[in-house]
C-alpha cells in the first residue's frame, strides 16, 4: 500500500474524522475509527497509523480545553492507566482480542442500561460516586484494552460519567487523560516495530483532516446544552457496547 491508494482512503477520511469528533469532546467515538481502517488494512497496521494522526488531535484538543480538566481525577486515573498500557504490551500475544471487546462491550451496555433505568426512577435519589479504588480499576482496564484493542473509552466513561462533572470538565479531562495515555503507548508501538517511516508518511496525509475533524468536534460541544451532551455521551457508549459486543461475539 502507498499513500496514494484511494481505496486506503476512502476508509481512512471518514476514520480520522470520528477520531476527530471523538478528541473534540464526544468521547466513544474514537472506537469505531480503527474497524473502518482495518477495512482496507490490517488491525495492526491500522492501529500504528493512527497513533500519530491521535496524537496531533491531542495538541489541538489540549488547546482548545486547556486547564479546564480536573486534575484531582487525572493524578488518580493515570497511574492505573499507565500500568493498564503496561500488562496490555506484556500479554498483547497471549490474550484475544475479541474476548476484550465482547467483555468491555458488555459492561458498556450494563452502564447505558443502568443510566437509562435511572432516569425512569426517582431522580431525586443521588447515584453514588465510584471511590478511588474503582477509579484505579477502571483506569487500569482502560488503559489495558487501549493498547490491547483501541477501546479505552468505555471503561474511562462508565467511571467519569458517574463523577458529576460538569460538560467542559467532563470533555476536557477525557481529552487530557487520553493525550497522555497516547503518549505512554507511543514507545510500546515503536517496541513492536509498528512505528515506520511508511506508516508516518501516511499518518502525514490525514493530518489536515485530524485537525480541522477536531476543531469541529470541539465546536459542537460547545452546542450542545449540557443535559443533552450527556445523553448524547451516554448514547455513544451503548452504541461503543453495541459494537464491541459484536465483534467480539462474530470475529475470530
Amino acid at each position: 500500500m502507498t499513500t496514494l491508494d484511494w481505496s486506503f482512503y476512502a476508509a481512512a477520511f471518514p476514520a480520522t474524522m470520528l477520531l476527530g469528533l471523538s478528541k473534540g469532546g464526544f468521547t466513544g467515538l474514537s472506537v469505531l475509527a480503527q474497524p473502518i481502517l482495518a477495512l482496507a488494512i490490517s488491525p495492526v497496521r491500522a492501529a500504528a497509523i493512527l497513533l500519530p494522526v491521535l496524537i496531533v488531535q491531542d495538541v489541538v484538543s489540549l488547546a482548545a480545553y486547556w486547564r479546564r480538566w480536573d486534575n484531582r481525577q487525572l493524578n488518580l486515573l493515570l497511574p492505573g492507566a499507565f500500568l493498564g498500557v503496561i500488562a496490555g504490551y506484556l500479554l498483547a500475544s497471549s490474550i484475544s482480542d475479541a474476548t476484550i471487546e465482547a467483555g468491555i462491550g458488555v459492561l458498556a451496555l450494563i452502564e447505558a442500561t443502568r443510566h437509562a433505568l435511572k432516569r425512569g426512577a426517582d431522580s431525586s435519589v443521588a447515584a453514588a460516586r465510584p471511590g478511588r479504588f474503582a477509579g484505579r480499576l477502571w483506569s487500569l482496564l482502560s488503559g489495558f484494552t487501549s493498547m490491547i484493542a483501541n477501546a479505552g473509552g468505555p471503561p474511562f466513561m462508565i467511571y467519569l460519567l458517574r463523577q458529576d462533572l460538569s460538560r467542559d470538565v467532563f470533555a476536557a479531562t477525557a481529552v487530557a487523560f487520553f493525550a497522555i495515555v497516547n503518549w505512554i503507548k507511543l514507545p510500546f508501538f515503536m517496541a513492536l516495530g509498528q512505528i515506520t517511516s511508511s506508516n508516518l508518511t501516511t499518518s502525514a496525509v490525514l493530518f489536515p483532516i485530524a485537525v480541522v475533524s477536531t476543531l469541529a468536534g470541539v465546536r459542537l460541544v460547545t452546542l450542545v446544552p449540557q443535559e443533552r451532551y450527556f445523553g448524547v455521551i451516554y448514547g455513544l457508549l451503548a452504541a461503543v457496547g453495541a459494537k464491541l459486543l459484536y465483534d467480539g461475539i462474530t470475529i475470530t
